[in-house]
């Protein structure tokens, strides 16, 4: 089971291409969409909160801490967050639990899972960079939302496919949805 938060940052699409492909590859999936994230959603796609939602097996709410990604006990595979604002990467970096995306990423840290986070923030300063090293430090990894070119890419899916498909080679799902260097 994976765990896909979308936090209020720029780039929901590549949370919800996550959760599509995911959903090809019937690999089952958790969700937790923030209510920034809700708004960005309507300002920045066509799809609906409904469509998104339908795409995991479970979704829950942003403050929800009953959720069984907010304890240890409950065995998931990895979490991915997309697009990752620096508000949360500040709260995972500061070990602030705010909500329960900040909660489960804490999870993930202190069980030794696979955590994700896709970042999608320019020009970046200092503090978001600092947060950046800590929770890399701490064993999340940080997937930047700038895609490579060499795949040629010729529409915007292909370049949010680009990263998708780094998401998941780091979550060892084997997927045919971009070419590899030198294919």
């Amino acid at each position: 089971m994976i765990t896909v938060a979308i936090t209020g940052a720029s780039g929901v699409q590549y949370g919800i291409r996550l959760l599509e492909v995911l959903q090809e590859l019937q690999e089952k999936t958790q969700l937790v969409v923030t209510n920034n994230a809700q708004k960005i959603i309507e300002a920045e796609t066509t799809s609906s909160l409904s469509y998104v939602k339908s795409l995991a097996e479970q979704t829950f709410d942003e403050n929800d801490f009953t959720a069984p990604i907010a304890s240890g006990s409950c065995l998931e595979d990895g979490m991915v967050i997309a697009p990752c604002s620096m508000k949360t990467v500040g709260s995972i970096a500061s070990g602030v639990s705010m909500n329960l995306v900040a909660r489960a990423a804490d999870v993930c840290l202190k069980e030794r899972r696979e955590l994700i986070l896709v970042v999608r923030e320019t020009p970046l300063n200092a503090i978001h960079l600092s947060n950046l090293l800590k929770v890399t430090q701490c064993g999340a990894i940080v997937v930047p939302a700038s895609p490579g070119f060499y795949t040629r890419p010729s529409t915007i899916s292909d370049l949010i496919d680009i990263i998708v498909a780094r998401v998941l080679d780091l979550l060892q799902i084997s997927h045919s949805l971009s070419k590899r260097w030198r294919d």
